[in-house]
């Protein structure tokens, strides 16, 4: 503002000069944003220049003069000027102007008057804004809207949103100041020219920066237009709600069905007016009186069905046509099945969702990786989506030969597809892909997905107790498979030795000596051994082993025993699967031998000052079980975790057979399941007195 001379800026706005003109309001739209400047400028008169430029300037003139004029607007400051010359002038230049940079400033514009607040007193003010002071224009420019929409599928990003963000604002000023007979019009006409399919098209375009405020805003109007048609009760009083519940009778064919009855005095002629006992029922609902069925999903539930009555008639008639042939209690409910599929996608989608929760998602916008968990493109296919759950309802109906009590279940399986599909989908995944993965999911696959999703709702009502016992039972497990390895080494065990090798500190070489016998000690510090020609058939006692290896010198144990892939890395592992066989090695610190005058024992022990380690014996298990034993037994035994497969899978048995016990004991209650408590199941005959082998069964 200090460079700027405010006094000679609006002088040079009413030059007679274009070039003059042009280079001032270029200026102007620079600064006009700033309130302090807006203020000055209105004071030195200007508003007045500026609003006679919009009205009669072109080129780029007229563009930055619609530009300073929207930003003037945005600062709430220049609303005096707005009247119907200048809204007919702005709806205008929409409809009949080519160029990118004055479309962007008018659409700009409207959209501040079309949001600004009903704050008039009187109602020539009020008519200046809002949705009703573009009226008197759009009746000169019926083709307004249309033009608008259609700048939807432009190149120029900016004007997409610009376009975008005054059909949102058209649209909300509708939803809630035109009367309950207007703006479903309105937004009927905007459906008929294509604004959904032009906004699902951007939604799913990769680049979303610079549409993703507008798109966000679209998507949460397009949740206040499902939420206000499901608030809306159905009423037949209502000429709309009865032609609607009508159409969908009608489309039923019901002379084919046998609804009209010939009167029963004889004459053909004449036919009765008396309506079927069951002329809602054959539909699919619970009763004749099908009005208070729509009570959960209101007017949007009759949407829902008679729009599938409408696009598939045939497919509708038909299915009544072979129910009709059926017992009733084997009949598909269709009407009732409609209802349901509304519900759940409405649930799916969360409709009933703030909208002050959905401005929070606007904070996430900055980051691209929030796009696919905020932007739902499937949300505008409502009816298709729809359509589509409806007929994989009657698909599971017939391939499950479900009668009428297994309706809940039905109801049920078609909200876990619907959660697996729909939910899972990506956010540049087209609609027919969901259609078609809707109609071929198999139902042994969703049977699989119940299950699971089954164990996870006991999850979540047991959640933590169930962390809690796991982590204990798996400390005991842990515990208890410690001291079954420790017990096998406190058994001893038989080991083969290579005829030719060395001592582990390179003595003179074995000849005879072709086994070793190894146990540890009762204390559990030392583990012993001793080599031998042959294998005895009694195990040597614990004092006939000549060689003991102090355990606290132990520096790490090596082998080449296959281990789990979790474990696979542990730096105490080495793995050869190519080797002939399988051997454990135990390191330690440099050898040292003391004497023992009674036993005549060697010690091999040394001392971790001297930094030297060396092998201190090597163990050639028979089999793999006894080499699973043995390794994680000594690695145990020094206080690290076991690597082998065979023990970590005995470590989860243990675990998972404790779990399964003490599950038995627990008693299922009303918060693990939505409504009332399962029955106890019974049986004639049977009283208390029973109990249950958990080995072999009830």
């Amino acid at each position: 503002m200090d460079t700027v001379n405010v006094a000679e800026l609006v002088e040079r706005l009413g030059s007679d000069e274009d070039a003059v003109r042009k280079m001032a309001v270029f200026k102007l739209q620079g600064n006009i944003g700033d309130p302090s400047f807006a203020d000055i400028f209105i004071v030195e008169g200007g508003l007045t220049r500026l609003r006679y430029l919009t009205l009669h300037a072109s080129g780029n003139t007229l563009a930055y003069s619609l530009t300073s004029f929207a930003r003037l607007l945005e600062v709430d400051k220049g609303w005096e000027c707005v009247d119907q010359e200048l809204v007919e002038r702005i709806v205008e230049l929409i409809v009949t102007h080519p160029l990118v940079n004055i479309l962007r400033g008018a659409m700009s514009i409207l959209v501040s008057i079309v949001s600004h607040p009903h704050t008039g007193s009187r109602a020539s003010e009020a008519d200046l804004f809002g949705f009703r002071a573009l009226k008197p224009a759009i009746a000169i420019y019926p083709q307004f809207l249309e033009m608008l929409v259609s700048r939807l599928s432009s190149a120029d990003h900016a004007l997409c949103a610009n376009a975008l963000q005054l059909i949102n604002s058209l649209m909300r000023d509708s939803i809630t100041f035109d009367s309950e007979a207007e703006w479903p019009k309105f937004i009927q006409k905007l459906q008929d020219l294509g604004v959904i399919r032009a906004v699902y098209v951007l939604m799913q375009d990769s680049a979303l920066q610079d549409l993703a405020h507008p798109l966000l805003e679209f998507q949460s109007l397009t949740k206040v237009l499902l939420r206000k048609w499901r608030d809306i009760p159905l009423n037949q009083e209502k000429p709309e709600h009865r032609r609607a519940l009508k159409g969908i009778y009608l489309a039923s064919n019901p002379t084919k069905g046998g609804v009209d009855e010939t009167s029963e005095n004889g004459d053909d002629t004449r036919r009765s007016k008396r309506h079927h006992p069951d002329k809602w029922r054959r539909l699919g609902f619970e009763s004749e009186s099908p009005a208070a069925e729509f009570h959960e999903v209101g007017f949007l539930g009759m949407m829902d069905l008679a729009d599938y009555v409408r696009s598939h008639q045939d497919e509708f008639q038909k299915m009544l046509l072979e129910q009709s042939t059926k017992p009733a209690r084997q009949r598909c409910p269709i009407a009732q099945a409609s209802l349901a599929v509304t519900s759940i996608l409405y649930e799916h989608f969360e409709v009933d969702k703030s909208e002050m929760d959905d401005s929070k998602n606007y904070m996430m916008l900055e980051s691209r990786s929030n796009f696919d968990k905020l932007f739902k493109p499937l949300l505008l296919h409502w009816t298709r989506l729809h359509v589509a759950g409806l007929q994989a309802f009657f698909r599971l109906w017939k391939a499950t030969a479900a009668e009428s009590e297994d309706l809940d279940k039905l109801v049920e399986l078609v909200r876990i597809l619907i959660e697996s599909v729909v939910g899972g989908a990506g956010r540049t995944k087209d609609v027919q892909d969901i259609e078609e993965e809707l109609a071929n999911y198999e139902y042994h696959r969703l049977r699989e997905l119940q299950m699971e999703l089954l164990e996870l709702t006991y999850e979540d009502a047991w959640g933590q107790h169930l962390r809690q016992v796991r982590d204990e039972l798996h400390h005991e497990a842990l515990q208890f498979v410690k001291e079954q390895r420790i017990r096998c080494l406190l058994q001893g065990a038989w080991f083969s030795m290579e005829p030719s090798s060395k001592t582990e500190t390179g003595a003179a070489a074995r000849s005879t000596a072709s086994h070793q016998y190894v146990q540890l000690s009762h204390n559990r510090r030392y583990l012993h051994f001793g080599e031998f020609d042959s294998v005895g058939d009694r195990a040597p006692e614990l004092d006939a082993l000549p060689e003991k290896i102090d355990l606290s010198t132990v520096s790490s144990v090596v082998s080449n025993v296959s281990t789990t892939p979790d474990h696979a890395s542990s730096a105490t592992v080495k793995t050869a699967p190519r080797q002939a066989s399988t051997k454990i090695t135990i390191h330690g610190y440099a050898q040292s031998s003391t004497g023992h005058s009674k036993s005549h024992t060697h010690t091999r022990t040394g001392s971790k000052s001297t930094g030297k380690e060396v092998v201190l014996l090597t163990l050639r298990p028979a089999s793999h079980s006894v080499a699973s034993e043995w390794l994680d037994g000594l690695l145990m035994l020094l206080n690290q975790q076991p690597i082998t497969s065979e023990t970590t899978k005995l470590i989860d048995l243990v675990g998972n057979y404790g779990l399964k016990i003490r599950l038995l004991n627990v008693r299922f209650d009303d918060a693990t399941f939505a409504g009332e408590a399962p029955p106890v199941p019974v049986r004639d005959g049977l009283d208390e007195d029973y109990y249950y082998d958990v080995f072999g069964g009830a």
